[in-house]
């Protein structure tokens, strides 16, 4: 597995230097986060898997394979954030609970000022 090198990929990414590391690596580890990405495909409604891979690669521009995906499918209905419907037609559907919405809401929150800052450091420069 290839590693992570934040100070190049934020600034490939357009993040400002003046942002410290521990932001930069936030917002960029957040943006590929599986678990953020099922929680926002579904924010907008019901979904099963196939139809969030395609949401998660039109919104975020992230291809997501089936074991990525389960995988944080498995961890999300365990920890209650989203819970899985009565299957139509073989596929089986998501929500997103209470519980999963007011998460996503907090996870967002503090990415925003976050980006933000670096938005606005960006037109100065």
């Amino acid at each position: 597995m290839a590693s992570f090198n934040c100070t190049t990929a934020c600034r490939a990414g357009g993040l400002d230097k003046g942002l410290s590391y521990a932001a930069r690596y936030y917002v960029m580890r957040s943006s590929t986060d599986p678990t953020l990405l099922v929680l926002a495909s579904l924010a907008d409604g019901d979904k099963h898997g196939y139809a969030m891979m395609v949401d998660v690669k039109e919104f975020a521009g992230v291809e997501m394979g089936p074991g990525t995906l389960y995988g944080a499918i498995t961890r999300l209905e365990a920890q209650g954030l989203i819970k899985g419907l009565q299957p139509v037609d073989r596929r089986r559907p998501y929500r997103l609970t209470a519980a999963g919405r007011a998460q996503l809401q907090e996870h967002l929150a503090a990415l925003e000022p976050l980006v933000r800052t670096g938005l606005r450091r960006l037109r100065r420069a």
